[in-house]
């Protein structure tokens, strides 16, 4: 069994919404096991900062999957829920990144585990602090100690999910 945390996030339409229907259908597949979710955070945006903020979440997932099956279920329910991504960093109705998955580096050419930036990204480290201080394989620091470094600016709770 493996172990693994998805980033989820949306800006695009009713972002509670897509984000609820996301966890449901990763719940839904059969070899995927949603063990905790973080609350919902409201999150301003990163690189491309003319657009309507962020609702971000981090799942702990189990699954029997490997790591680029799983990415393709992420895919999936991208497509199914109708994903649009009009600009690198920009608008979008959902997106699921795989941050890790046990304590595993990979390194291919369709996926990065950890996600490479999410150790400078206050809008996935501080939902995935509320499950987890994981140590981070690539870095050998804890969520924790990345957030400390980088602070939590333009993160607030939401809601619980």
């Amino acid at each position: 069994m493996n172990t693994a945390y998805i980033s989820l996030g949306s800006n695009m339409g009713d972002k509670e919404q897509a984000l609820r229907h996301a966890v449901e259908l990763l719940n839904d597949h059969a070899a995927i096991n949603v063990i905790a979710v973080s609350s919902i955070y409201d999150t301003d945006p990163v690189g491309y900062e003319e657009q309507d903020v962020f609702f971000n979440i981090v799942v702990k997932i189990t699954t029997t999957l490997k790591p680029q099956p799983l990415l393709d279920v992420c895919q999936q329910i991208e497509q199914q829920l109708k994903r649009v991504r009009i600009v690198r960093w920009g608008p979008r109705t959902i997106d699921l990144d795989i941050l890790l998955f046990n304590d595993e580096t990979i390194d291919t050419a369709t996926l990065i585990v950890p996600h490479p930036r999410m150790h400078e990204r206050a809008f996935v480290l501080v939902p995935l602090a509320e499950l987890d201080d994981a140590t981070l394989p690539t870095t050998k620091r804890t969520v924790r100690d990345h957030l400390r470094e980088i602070g939590d600016g333009g993160v607030r709770v939401y809601r619980p999910f």
